[in-house]
């Protein structure tokens, strides 16, 4: 099996954006590499939701991608949801810098997490160590506050708008119907590509 590669356009309350790249290596471990603005300062969860649904923004992503049916913990534990990636980092400036490798979220075969939605928290993840109620099934992370779904790439390159026809601050590879089920799932963002 070759590099597989894939995008998620993150979109969320009140500002939260970002672009994230998912690059699968031959050896099977995933690398998620991007960034995601206007979001809190601090920690906040950072998971891969069972389903590709922003119908009703992301509330309706589902629970966290669980295929073997475990409990709730932290990426280097071996009791862990698939979807399970800790927590990422938010400066002063709101800004989190994401570079996370991980062998549970392949971008094919039977566990793939294409069409799954990536979902960022208002909280801090407690890795399933919190004692709350929600610590076993969603590390008691909080409100969705920005997702967007996992999609592939191809060779073609493009260019992503934002709602006022600014050029995102990214170049991703986009299959032909990438864009329609961006402006699907996205639709009051109103993104296209070009």
């Amino acid at each position: 099996m070759g590099t597989v590669k894939a995008v998620a356009l993150i979109a969320g309350e009140p500002n939260v954006r970002g672009t994230l790249q998912f690059l699968q290596d031959p050896k099977g471990s995933t690398h998620i590499k991007g960034r995601i603005t206007g979001l809190s300062p601090g920690l906040h969860g950072f998971h891969i939701h069972a389903l590709g649904d922003t119908t009703n923004g992301c509330n309706s992503t589902g629970p966290h991608f669980n295929p073997l049916k475990k409990n709730h913990g932290a990426p280097s534990d071996k009791e862990r949801h698939a979807g399970d990636l800790g927590n990422i980092v938010a400066g002063p400036d709101g800004v989190a810098e994401i570079s996370i490798q991980d062998m549970l979220i392949p971008l094919s075969g039977h566990h793939s997490i294409l069409g799954r939605a990536v979902v960022v928290h208002a909280d801090p993840d407690d890795l399933g160590r919190g004692g709350h109620d929600l610590s076993k099934t969603t590390g008691n992370a909080g409100a969705r506050v920005g997702c967007g779904i996992i999609g592939l790439q191809s060779s073609a390159e493009g260019t992503l708008f934002g709602p006022n026809s600014e050029v995102v601050n990214v170049s991703f590879k986009a299959l032909d119907n990438i864009c329609a089920v961006v402006i699907l799932h996205i639709g009051e963002s109103q993104f296209r590509c070009e």
